[in-house]
């Protein structure tokens, strides 16, 4: 029996080539394909499907990660590929914790959609072996640490110290040190700065 996939995808090349991928291969059957997650979600509601290859950044009120936290609440049972074109630092640690099994990164291609797709049904989690590497000035992004990168993401939402400190239950002081650290790795002259080349370079969308 071939697996029913539904795709969630606004672009519209990519999705098609999505499409193709799956009605090219005798493993896999296309049950939807979609511009928005909400119509995703919405199909996997009333529709069976072992698998949904899932966009983050995606018009509509939820975005991939919200919507394939949904679809996990939903049915457990359906596998999801998260692909994305971003950089952003946290969103693979996001897809984790969800419970999303494979994540694919259009701009790297270490291997194949549909190779990740079979990896994925034979019950393998597959995610980069490596992360993108962007350059934030005289930095990489692979050089930032995990709380520098929380308080980026935050940094790009224009919260002040006082409340980066409370949503991550530290210290304004240790905020203010990691800002710190993160303007003398990058050469950049303000906080501002850094959250407009965070943001540019897709290494921090918000939420």
């Amino acid at each position: 029996m071939a697996y029913r996939v539904v795709i969630a995808e606004d672009f519209r090349m990519i999705r098609e080539i999505f499409e193709n991928a799956v009605n090219q291969s005798e493993d896999f059957v296309l049950a939807g394909s979609f511009n928005t997650a909400v119509k995703a979600v919405e199909f996997i509601k009333d529709n069976p499907a072992e698998l949904v290859l899932m966009d983050v950044l995606i018009p509509g009120s939820k975005n991939g990660l919200d919507a394939a936290k949904e679809i996990k609440a939903l049915k457990p049972e359906v596998k999801i590929i998260i692909v994305t074109s971003m950089p952003e630092l946290t969103y693979e640690k996001q897809a984790k914790e969800i419970g999303v099994e494979s994540f694919w990164h259009k701009e790297i291609q270490e291997q194949s959609i549909i190779e990740i797709m079979e990896r994925t049904m034979a019950g393998e989690s597959v995610y980069p072996a490596v992360s993108p590497k962007v350059s934030m000035g005289n930095a990489l992004s692979t050089e930032f640490t995990e709380r520098e990168t929380a308080i980026l993401k935050e940094l790009v939402e224009g919260l002040s110290n006082k409340e980066i400190a409370e949503k991550l239950m530290i210290e304004p002081s240790t905020v203010k040190m990691h800002i710190s650290n993160m303007l003398q790795k990058t050469g950049y002259h303000s906080r501002l700065e850094l959250a407009v080349q965070a943001r540019h370079h897709g290494l921090a969308i918000g939420d």
